[in-house]
């Protein structure tokens, strides 16, 4: 498995042994997941079945606002 040495500052180290402390897990695996999670492409797992699910009768689009009032800006 490839490794890879960082140079950080005093703080952002601590912050990331707490942080890992936390998770009850290695400074190595937490910005393992860390990356993993900045990196990945797509949705969360589960993001399909929430689409549609509100049914709440005052979830509702707002209507497009009347934008003739909307004050004339300077043209830069």
């Amino acid at each position: 498995m490839p490794q890879l040495s960082l140079y950080l500052d005093e703080e952002l180290h601590k912050e990331l042994e707490t942080r890992a402390r936390l998770k009850e897990t290695s400074v190595s695996k937490f910005v393992t997941v860390a990356l993993k999670t900045h990196f990945s492409k797509g949705w969360p797992d589960g993001y399909r079945n929430v689409f549609g699910c509100i049914t709440d009768e005052s979830f509702v689009r707002p209507e497009t606002p009347d934008w003739s009032f909307d004050i004339p800006r300077e043209i830069l």
